[in-house]
């Protein structure tokens, strides 16, 4: 009678397992699941460059409505870029350093390109007669790359060709 109750045991010990068709978790090549590592990346530096790329075409064109479209989506996507950076490092803080040096230069990359898209957008809201719009752009470039950057003076430059301000930056 206890032979009986020990072969339930030995069942669930040793089960009755096939040894055909076992499923094996192996990838064989690790990029294909890093999709946003691959050439086609959405939310990339790379996609904000094919947008201001895609802008200036637009430009030599004169077709200033689709490049005004195309830059703005580069300024949209290099912004929340930079966003998803910033809430990376903050989070990582403390907890993995590797991780915070990664997001402050991505984030960095991020912010100089979203200065060029700034830079070119406010240059056709300019040309276009809008000055008042390409005046937040000015100053974000100043905020995000600071006055002692060659864009940061660049902008004020800018603000002050357009009569926004007065005094000269001698910085």
């Amino acid at each position: 009678m206890k032979f009986l109750k020990i072969i339930p045991i030995l069942f669930i010990f040793f089960g009755n397992f096939p040894s055909k068709n076992l499923v094996h978790a192996e990838i064989k090549n690790p990029n294909n699941y890093r999709v946003l590592s691959n050439g086609s990346k959405k939310l990339s530096v790379s996609n904000v460059e094919y947008y201001i790329k895609q802008g200036d075409n637009f430009i030599k064109n004169d077709d200033f409505e689709k490049a005004k479209d195309s830059l703005i989506n580069a300024r949209k996507l290099a912004k929340q870029l930079a966003s998803f950076y910033s809430d990376l490092n903050t989070a990582f803080v403390g907890i993995d350093a590797r991780i915070p040096i990664e997001m402050q230069s991505k984030g960095r990359e991020t912010l100089q390109i979203l200065a060029k898209t700034n830079e070119r957008l406010a240059t056709l809201y300019i040309k276009n007669g809008k000055p008042d719009v390409a005046v937040p752009l000015l100053i974000e470039n100043i905020r995000i790359m600071s006055p002692n950057s060659k864009i940061g003076k660049e902008a004020y430059k800018k603000l002050i060709q357009l009569g926004f301000v007065e005094t000269k930056y001698k910085g």
